[in-house]
């Protein structure tokens, strides 16, 4: 079995992590340098001030003592959207990146390490069922997963509760020149009870769950409340014959340790299993962990 801690970082040309500290990081997204808050960044920068806002396009500051709101500044010439691609197997995905409220672009780059494994699991199952493998995307974002499997040639089902990410996630799938997307706008944890009950299952399984979210009619999800549940469900979804699943974490405090303890107890004993931080790794050495993640594939 192949088991273990791996530390993920991918590499890709459209994106670097150019300097961290002082709870900041000064990111490149294409032609585009951002400068972002970042709670794990507790070291001190590596270039000054100074260097930081004249190579920022665009500097995000937080709205009085709310930690994710906030507004941008922009330098001239600065554009509110852009592109930027990433090369997976034979295929070119292609995100929409835009400047929002929350801070975020709509783009995770350290899920990229996760694309790879996706497309290659997509792929192996496709070669073994003869047919479109089945995969659910659980709190689905603007897709980057979604679009990962379906550039395999899997039958994607993204699930997201805010109808304007999924909208986002579409025009990244058209972009990207692919299909087979089935879009969900929905609670994550109603849509996969109500799954469970008409008995309907999925080669893979994805799951990229917030700290605290809302549901389109008020729903209240809460990680360390809801997560067990969630967790059961799917693996009441995965096919008997075998998968692969995918969970993220990123809520600081919580380990990929955890990660792997709460899936190896709900879910069916993994043939094979990976278990990390996904990190990038800034100019000056320092490497930003990002989030946990945990992969395993089932059967054999």
């Amino acid at each position: 079995m192949n088991r273990g801690l791996k530390m993920a970082s991918p590499v890709w040309g459209d994106y670097e992590l150019v300097d961290s500290g002082n709870f900041e990081k000064l990111e490149r997204f294409g032609r585009y340098l951002l400068r972002r808050p970042e709670p794990q960044a507790i070291w001190r920068k590596s270039l000054s001030e100074e260097e930081w806002r004249a190579m920022a396009d665009g500097s995000f500051r937080r709205e009085g003592r709310d930690e994710e709101r906030g507004g941008w500044s922009l330098r001239r010439g600065m554009v509110e959207q852009w592109r930027v691609t990433y090369a997976l197997g034979n295929k070119r995905l292609v995100f929409r990146l835009g400047l929002t409220s929350f801070k975020h672009v709509g783009l995770f780059p350290e899920q990229a390490d996760n694309w790879e494994f996706i497309y290659s699991q997509v792929t192996a199952l496709a070669k073994k069922l003869g047919r479109a493998p089945r995969v659910l995307n659980l709190f689905a974002y603007t897709g980057g997963a979604s679009l990962a499997a379906a550039a395999a040639g899997a039958d994607v089902t993204h699930v997201d509760s805010v109808r304007q990410v999924v909208t986002w996630a579409r025009e990244n799938m058209e972009q990207s020149g692919l299909n087979g997307i089935r879009w969900v706008v929905e609670d994550a944890l109603k849509f996969v009870r109500r799954e469970v009950k008409r008995g309907h299952y999925y080669d893979g399984i994805i799951l990229d769950p917030p700290a605290y979210g809302r549901g389109p009619d008020g729903e209240k999800w809460v990680l360390e409340e809801n997560i067990g549940e969630m967790l059961d469900c799917c693996s009441q979804l995965l096919d008997k014959a075998g998968g692969f699943a995918v969970l993220n974490l990123y809520s600081m405090g919580l380990s990929a340790m955890l990660a792997r303890s709460a899936m190896c107890q709900l879910f069916p004993k993994a043939s094979s299993e990976q278990f990390g931080e996904l990190y990038f790794t800034d100019r000056f050495e320092k490497s930003l962990p990002l989030g946990v993640y945990y992969r395993a594939t089932y059967g054999k």
